[in-house]
Parts: structure tokens; sequence; C-alpha cells
């Protein structure tokens, strides 16, 4: 079966739905599933996405997960084609090929080319398809990347975002961030100021075509973007993270499920 969708990308929609399962697909799409070097940060990564597919579960999603660098590009789009949301988590530095950046940067870590590319698809043909996204850290930047936007690729020591020297599980920092009137995300919280959790060393620098910075920390930093046409969001802080306000992941996911209504309802309406 093919169909269409608002901008106009006619695909074979490959739904990959257990018999009689009628429950919207969520595609929680990670870096790797698989971190053998690094078990002590591959567990904390895991608990953070484990978190938010159970969380997409709650708001009744059928919910997979991926990762993006262990089946490659065209797997990734094939295994996410039925998704009607998807949600990008956090993870390893983006190569800086992506963005034209310095080849080498201060804390450089390791880079999951396959995963960058895979991911930077993903949402090419989110926008195209009208498909609703959320990027959580990396995710935040991968859709920056996306849209052509660069990163600073290293924000220094100085920094309110990440409790530096600390064990993984003690990495993730506290602050405000301040959401624009009657943005999308301030809107899915319920409030214009409210406290997050993040651990990152690395943010959004030019931003891309088509996004707007709608949250700020107090020290400037972007730390979180919407797109002007789409519904693609981005965040920089952790709201899946256990340290996190209580509801905060669950209003973000809320906020997918209802997109994905009106696009569901849009959609019909348009049949």
């Amino acid at each position: 079966m093919t169909g269409s969708d608002p901008h106009g990308d006619t695909r074979p929609y490959g739904d990959t739905r257990p018999h009689g399962d009628t429950r919207p697909h969520l595609a929680v799409v990670e870096v790797t599933r698989f971190r053998p070097r690094d078990a002590a940060y591959h567990a904390y990564v895991d608990t953070l996405n484990a978190r938010t597919a159970a969380a997409g579960e709650a708001q009744g999603f059928r919910v997979t997960r991926t990762g993006a660098a262990d089946v490659g590009t065209a797997q990734l789009l094939s295994l996410t084609d039925s998704a009607d949301a998807i949600v990008i988590m956090g993870g390893e530095d983006i190569a800086p090929r992506f963005y034209g950046g310095p080849s080498t940067y201060p804390e450089q870590g390791q880079h999951f080319e396959t995963a960058d590319e895979g991911q930077l698809a993903l949402v090419r043909r989110a926008f195209r398809r009208g498909t609703p996204l959320l990027g959580i850290c990396r995710g935040h930047q991968i859709i920056n990347v996306a849209f052509g936007g660069t990163l600073q690729q290293d924000i220094g020591d100085d920094t309110i975002h990440k409790n530096l020297g600390a064990p993984v599980a003690r990495l993730m920092a506290a602050h405000p961030v301040e959401f624009a009137g009657g943005s999308a995300l301030a809107e899915a919280l319920g409030a214009r100021t409210v406290d997050v959790q993040s651990a990152h060393h690395q943010s959004i620098d030019r931003v891309g075509e088509g996004l707007v910075v709608v949250g700020i920390a107090p020290d400037g930093s972007p730390e979180a973007v919407e797109h002007r046409s789409a519904p693609i969001t981005g965040v920089q802080f952790h709201p899946e993270d256990p340290g996190a306000p209580a509801g905060q992941l669950a209003g973000f996911v809320a906020a997918l499920a209802a997109s994905v209504r009106r696009r569901t309802e849009a959609l019909r309406l348009s049949a």
C-alpha cells in the first residue's frame, strides 16, 4: 500500500505493527545498543533510554528501540518507516565533518558516524513527512545539524551544564531554563521557567534553517529549539533523567502523542 503526506512524500508505509495492534508507533532511536568498552556509561544511557520507552508505553504508544550505529542508514529508515513519532536520544558527540567543524577539539570523545548519518537522514525524512520528532541532548544537536546548523564543540570548564569530574551517574547538573511565551514546549510543560537536568560539553552554535531557539539557560546557552513549520523540537537537557522534575518526561511524551493525533486527523480529513 502506498500513501502521501502533507509534504508530498509518497512512499510505501511498510507498517510493521503486530497483527491487530492499532497503537501508534513511537520509535526511540539511540546511538547504539552496545558499548562493551564503556560499561558504566552504557548502563546509565540505557537507563535513560529505557525510561523514555516506558513513558511512551504509558502514553499508549507501541515502542521500538533501535541503535542507529548498529543497523546503518538504510535499515534504520526501514525499521522506523511506520513510526508515527520519533525520539532521538542522547549519546556521543556528532562527528565534526557533518557540520564543518575542526576535526579535533577539547574533550573530544568517540564518534559513531554511522549513527550520525542515519539520524540526520531520519530528521530530514521526518521533516518531509511531517512526522512528530523530539531530540534530547545529542538528538537536539542532530536536529540542528540536519537543518544546516553548527555546534560549539566545547563550552569549557566554567559551566553550569555538567558536574565536571563526577562519576557517570552523577554527571547531571541542575539549572533553570526559560522558555519563550507561546512556544509549544512552554505549553507542554505548563510553565515559562522550569528546572532541568543536563550533562553536555557541546551546544548549538549557528541555528539551523527553519529552527527557532525557544529555551535559554541562565548563561545564554540555547537549551531548546522548535521548527517553524514542522512538529520537530529539541532540548539540550534530559527530561528522562531520574533526577528531573516529576512529570517532565511525561509532559514531553504527551505532547508527542497529541501531535500524532493532530496529524492523524489532518491526514484523515485530507484523504
